[in-house]
């Protein structure tokens, strides 16, 4: 019996067949020398063995150093700031952070020479590769259908054959596929951690403290079954000769005034958590998969503190916490532009954990103290040498945090070893961390002699906005 031809034309892969057809042909026409066939199946290799970003990077230099004696150089461009940045070479590895690219290398669509170096672009996607066509003559090719990355240095320019630019010309090739398919990936994973990390802010900002409208709702049905049966009572009097209405009238009074106390409370809650539903449920949130700010000069005391302070207040009474406040932020502050939706989300934080981790101590004087305190002041050289910053301070009475945890608060997941009785997730301080350093400041805890401080840094306002000295 004849075999079949396993070659027989099949519809679904006619197009794939096609390009494999078109890459044996190139790479005929190609005609590497064994080495550098051995140079791409290394780089392949080891892109495939390492997953994370920084070593594909140092890949890219790598292996053309340890193949061919030649100096690497990676550069790309920051979508964000419009500029091409040097992030790995083959003399320093990956560098901390991205260095601008010198003068004389910039953004382009075609190979060029520096004094010294040749420069690759890195297409995210190139035109077909294939008999040596131009990209501007293959059909459907466009400068739109690829996307340049940013650029690829090969040094010295003197030690380089026609050969050799041809072959790092495809080399760079294969490193904007691979760095393109990279790039989604992690900001896909970034974006589902996002959404996840999102969730349990919704769930640790929003969805726990709205609990507490079911205590009021609870303590406002009470009040009012009361006012119906003082109602009743009233009514019963009224047919009784010599019966002292004057006590169900002060009752009544004073029902009414609980209710009252109760929907200003109600609608003041209410329009907390509408506040931070605003800001957590913003819709560039999600398409751009990360927090997006919409900041507003406004003054932090009196727009963010003293109202979250009020929405605490209760429950700090409850605890038996004295609020201290500071005598001159009034009549000093000055307005500072930041997101005031996600900044009460900040002072929410420290005041629901100051309700539930201030304890009372004993100063030196023999008094004792349980209270929270807040503040702020300027400080010299942040976030560079010569600027200013604004320190704000939340101050709790008690037993100081261990150096470790100290060290560790901010991080997600991460509470104090002497908490596990008090209920918590974590991530009240790792939003604070987050929210923060996305205004471009910093976070940071402080032992003092009688208690707590958990501080946070944000740049000052322009000096005009500043008050005189």
């Amino acid at each position: 019996m004849k075999q079949a031809d396993t070659r027989a034309e099949c519809p679904d892969l006619k197009k794939i067949r096609q390009r494999v057809r078109e890459k044996s042909a190139s790479y005929d026409r190609y005609n590497f020398s064994p080495h550098y066939n051995d140079f791409l199946k290394a780089f392949f290799d080891l892109a495939q063995e390492y997953d994370s970003l920084d070593d594909f990077y140092r890949i890219c230099v790598a292996v053309p150093l340890e193949m061919t004696g030649l100096a690497g150089a990676l550069y790309l461009y920051d979508e964000k700031d419009k500029g091409l940045y040097l992030v790995c070479d083959s003399t320093c590895g990956v560098y901390p952070r991205k260095q601008p690219a010198p003068q004389d290398i910039v953004l382009s669509h075609e190979p060029y020479e520096t004094g010294t170096c040749y420069l690759v672009p890195l297409y995210s996607k190139t035109p077909l590769d294939t008999f040596g066509v131009a990209g501007d003559q293959v059909p459907g090719w466009t400068e739109n259908s690829g996307r340049v990355l940013g650029m690829y240095s090969v040094c010295p320019l003197s030690d380089l054959t026609e050969s050799d630019r041809f072959f790092f010309s495809k080399y760079s090739n294969r490193i904007g596929y691979n760095l393109d398919n990279r790039l989604i990936a992690q900001q896909n994973i970034d974006h589902l951690k996002f959404i996840n990390t999102l969730v349990m802010d919704i769930e640790h900002n929003v969805i726990v403290p709205n609990m507490y409208f079911r205590h009021l709702f609870n303590q406002l049905r009470k009040k009012i079954t009361e006012l119906n049966s003082l109602r009743s009572d009233i009514r019963d009097a009224t047919g009784v000769r010599g019966r002292n209405c004057a006590s169900c009238l002060g009752r009544c009074d004073e029902l009414s005034r609980d209710l009252f106390s109760y929907h200003q409370e109600l609608v003041k809650h209410h329009a907390n958590i509408t506040l931070f539903l605003e800001s957590l449920f913003r819709r560039e949130h999600f398409e751009r998969g990360h927090l997006v700010l919409h900041p507003k000069r406004c003054f932090v005391e009196k727009e963010i503190i003293l109202p979250q302070l009020e929405h605490y207040a209760s429950r700090l009474r409850s605890a038996s916490i004295t609020v201290e406040r500071p005598r001159n932020m009034l009549d000093e502050e000055f307005q500072i532009p930041v997101d005031i939706g996600l900044l009460s989300q900040v002072y929410a934080n420290l005041f629901s954990n100051a309700a539930k981790y201030t304890r009372e101590i004993f100063t030196h004087g023999g008094t004792s103290r349980k209270a929270v305190a807040y503040g702020r002041e300027l400080i010299e050289n942040f976030p560079e040498q010569g600027e200013k910053g604004v320190k704000f301070n939340v101050f709790t009475t008690g037993p100081n945090l261990s150096g470790e945890d100290g060290d560790r608060v901010f991080q997600e997941g991460v509470r104090a070893t002497d908490s596990n009785a008090i209920p918590g997730t974590g991530h009240g301080l790792s939003f604070i961390r987050h929210v923060i350093e996305l205004h471009g400041g910093t976070v940071g805890y402080e032992p003092t002699s009688e208690g707590n401080n958990f501080y946070f840094i944000l740049p000052a306002p322009p000096v005009e906005s500043s008050p005189s000295a």
